[in-house]
């Protein structure tokens, strides 16, 4: 099965660009959907992650509204990396972002990567 870590998240100030990374070991993504959500601080019960932006395992990429034109989310099946690309970055895109695997049955997170947005 596959396991996650992400990395890349820190301080940046609005304006700024930050680009994560999503390391997978243990079996291929290639199967997988793979996704990118994050979780803001005080988000209430049962609406804390919302999703960034997907890419299917076909290569399609979907991303939220809030982050079109902002961010890219890519894919490397041979080194089993997933990228999120965040550009022109907002106070509000401060969350703690995760990656995230699907297939079938399988639902997969890493532990998140913190990513602040301040002056």
């Amino acid at each position: 099965q596959v396991q996650l870590v992400e990395s890349g998240g820190g301080l940046v100030q609005p304006g700024g660009s930050l680009r994560l990374s999503c390391a997978a070991s243990g079996s291929g993504i290639s199967a997988y959907g793979m996704s990118w959500y994050r979780q803001a601080p005080g988000k209430p019960p049962g609406n804390e992650r919302e999703l960034v932006a997907t890419v299917t395992n076909g290569g399609s990429t979907y991303y939220a509204d809030l982050m079109k034109g902002r961010f890219t989310i890519s894919r490397d099946n041979v080194e089993n990396m997933v990228y999120l690309q965040m550009n022109s970055l907002k106070p509000e895109d401060t969350a703690v972002y995760y990656c995230n695997a699907k297939w079938g049955r399988l639902d997969i997170w890493g532990q998140g990567t913190q990513v602040t947005v301040s002056s």
